[in-house]
């Protein structure tokens, strides 16, 4: 992603504001569509990187299209960014803003894939063992993924599980593949 390390700062500075502001989940807000806003629309996203595009010209598209949808706070900061020539950090702020948001909020995200999707009373399951890490909230997101056939995947953080039937299956083809028979004459 671009400017990361630039990214972080402005995230970063965009949160203390908020903060101290007391706008702190209108601003998560407010990032969440400017992030889905560049992600979805392509054209949009080439449009803040592009150089030849003046930033005048920019200033206003940005202003056109999030009129009324962003708090005020969010609007100006995005207007600084066009003035400092960095609006093509915008995307890269609004991913690394909500990652300063969940830490601020200690909110853990999990990670559940299963072949063919979570009932009601699995997802109250998993979010029981999840809960255990002391975390304030927990955000739970589910993934279908029909390679795995049976079982599940969990991801915590940096920490994976891995219960896949795909996976034992990997493992008996691979302990299959060694020949442990030693033929003796």
């Amino acid at each position: 992603m671009k400017g990361t390390r630039a990214a972080v700062r402005y995230a970063k500075a965009l949160k203390e504001l908020a903060l101290e502001q007391g706008v702190l989940e209108r601003v998560r807000d407010d990032m969440r569509l400017i992030g889905s806003v560049c992600e979805s629309n392509r054209d949009f996203a080439v449009m803040l990187d592009s150089p030849i595009i003046k930033t005048d010209k920019k200033q206003s598209i940005l202003a056109e299209v999030f009129k009324g949808k962003i708090s005020k706070l969010t609007e100006l900061f995005i207007q600084i960014l066009a003035t400092k020539r960095r609006e093509s950090y915008i995307e890269a702020i609004a991913v690394e803003f909500g990652k300063q948001f969940k830490e601020h909020k200690k909110i853990l995200t999990a990670i559940v894939t299963t072949a063919s999707g979570l009932d009601e009373e699995l997802r109250k399951k998993v979010l029981r063992v999840v809960q255990g890490s002391g975390h304030s909230e927990i955000e739970l997101i589910e993934k279908i993924n029909d390679k795995l056939i049976g079982g599940f995947t969990l991801q915590v953080g940096d920490k994976r599980v891995d219960a896949s039937l795909a996976k034992q299956i990997r493992k008996l083809s691979q302990s299959f593949s060694e020949n442990p028979y030693i033929k003796e004459y």
